[in-house]
Parts: C-alpha cells; sequence; structure tokens
C-alpha cells in the first residue's frame, strides 16, 4: 500500500473513505468497504481542536497503516491536522483535499462523520455536492451496544480484551522496541522482552496476560512490577513460551488475547515463580487456539 499526503498524492480518480480509524474496528472497516483509497488525519484532530486534548490511542499511525493495507485498500493519504488545516471551511475541504488533491469520485464517510472549520461538514453537505458520489455507512453495532473507538478503549482499560477482539475484529496490539531491563525475569526463569508502551497509547489494565509476540504464545505482564518496587515507569513485559534468543533492540508486535489476574505484590520470589508458571501454563491453552 502507497502511503501519501494530500500535496504527494499522484493525479488520478479515487474511491476515498475519510476518518480517522483509530483502531481500524469493524466500524472503521464498513466505512472503508470497497475504496481504494483512505484519508485520514494526523495527529488525532482532538489534539488541535479538543477541549481535552487528544484521546488515548488504539494504533499508532504504523499499527492503523498495517490494518487498513491489509484490508486490500491501496492508498493511504494522511493529512496533517495542524491549525491551518482545522480552519478549512468545509467547502475549501472538499474543494481542495477531495477534488483538486485527490481526484475524488466517490466518497465514504461514517455516519456521524464531520468536518470543516468548527465541524460545521457533515454526511449531507458530502452527499450536496454532485462533484462526487457519496456513500454514508450506518453505525454498527455488538450485543454490547454501538462500535466505536471510545467504547473499546473503556474495554482495554479495564482489562476485557475478549469483547474488545470482537469489536475491533481482531486482537488489541502493542508494538515497541525491545529494551534492556533489570533482567530479573532470566534468573527467575523468565526472561522476558520488555517494552516501553507507545507514548499517547491506551494502557491496558494493570495484569497478566495470554499473549503472542509475533505470533509465538506468549504470558506479558502490563504495570510497574509491584514486586520489586521499581517506581512508576510502567512496562510491558513478555515471556515467550519455547523460545530461547534474543530480541534486545527489535520492534515486536504483541497481541493482548485474555486478561489472566490482576498486578500483585508478592512477599516471597518462590510465590512469584509458582504463579508466573501457572500464567504461562494459561497462557499456552488460551493462545493455542488463536496461533495461525
Amino acid at each position: 500500500m502507497k502511503i501519501t499526503t494530500p500535496a504527494t498524492a499522484e493525479p488520478r480518480h479515487r474511491r476515498v473513505a475519510i476518518g480517522e480509524f483509530d483502531g481500524v474496528h469493524l466500524g472503521h472497516i464498513e466505512v472503508i468497504g470497497d475504496a481504494d483509497t483512505v484519508l485520514t488525519f494526523d495527529p488525532h484532530p482532538r489534539a488541535v481542536v479538543g477541549p481535552t486534548g487528544a484521546p488515548e490511542l488504539l494504533t499508532t499511525l504504523e499499527q492503523k497503516a498495517d490494518l487498513i493495507a491489509a484490508l486490500g485498500v491501496d492508498e493511504l493519504v494522511v493529512a496533517t491536522f495542524d491549525q491551518d488545516f482545522s480552519e478549512l471551511t468545509p467547502d475549501e475541504f472538499i474543494t481542495k483535499v477531495l477534488v483538486d488533491s485527490l481526484g475524488a469520485t466517490e466518497v465514504r464517510v461514517g455516519q456521524n462523520f464531520r468536518f470543516g472549520n468548527r465541524a460545521a461538514g457533515n454526511a449531507e453537505t458530502l452527499q450536496a455536492d454532485t462533484r462526487f458520489s457519496t456513500t454514508v455507512a450506518e453505525l454498527v453495532e455488538h450485543e454490547t451496544g454501538l462500535i466505536s473507538s471510545s467504547a473499546i478503549r473503556d474495554l482495554i482499560r479495564v482489562g476485557n480484551m475478549d469483547d474488545a477482539r470482537k469489536l475491533l475484529g481482531h486482537p488489541f496490539e502493542m508494538r515497541g522496541v525491545v529494551v534492556h531491563g533489570e533482567k530479573r525475569g532470566r534468573t527467575l526463569g523468565y526472561p522476558t522482552a520488555n517494552i516501553v508502551p507507545a507514548e499517547g497509547c491506551v494502557v491496558p489494565a494493570f495484569g497478566v496476560y495470554a499473549a503472542l509476540l509475533d505470533g509465538q504464545p506468549a504470558a506479558a505482564s502490563v504495570g510497574i512490577r509491584p514486586t520489586f518496587d521499581d517506581g512508576e515507569e510502567v512496562l510491558l513485559e513478555v515471556f515467550i513460551l519455547d523460545f530461547d534468543g534474543d530480541l534486545y533492540g527489535q520492534e515486536v508486535s504483541v497481541e493482548l488475547l485474555s486478561f489472566l489476574r490482576p498486578e500483585a505484590k508478592f512477599d516471597r520470589i518462590e510465590a512469584l515463580k509458582v504463579q508466573m508458571a501457572q500464567d504461562c501454563q494459561q497462557s499456552a491453552v488460551i493462545a493455542a487456539a488463536h496461533v495461525v
């Protein structure tokens, strides 16, 4: 998939889906449909115009791009959402970005899409423009309610990865470069890959999860390691089952599959080791069902 900007996009006719698409969940997939091009914004518009700033994101721009590419989209156009961009009127956005830059012949948006200065434009504004056709995707419902990035963030914050996965259509993923830690896991018999969560992204409930690291079964811990009083830095620690190798300096993908237990402080190291063995046994069973 090609990644461009409105300024660098080559002249051609496009079927364009527009949205922030944080998480690329099942509702977003309905919006994208058969579009060959996706137009998204970076940073999140609420970072510039929101009264409380940007929400904690489900995906980095890189993750978002990979998820969109997996849908078969040909081109991702990333518009820089700065103060100048936020001040474009709806008509200016349509003419300058959709028509002049992207040559849109078809436009796809969600039912609640808003655009232009002070969010003055909506789906009806696009439908009224005769230079392209507009398809408006209805909001998608799940048994838990309407699917939205906000609802998924709330699930992740309480560790409900099972329901989050149902709304996303894929496991919640954290990415990062493996860094050196205190190497306590190695002395306990459970060497871990240590990853600092991406800045600005949602952090799951502290605790232990069944996981996959680059597709390999693993047990993952999110938290501040209270047994060792390591301070307040949040760290993702992942023990890969049946693995013996060196991942330092490599970027890895960790999919959190299911919450096993909350983070806990252990008075004795032996008790911690017994619990870690149980965590790994549970993780192996859960992860086995997700390995492709």
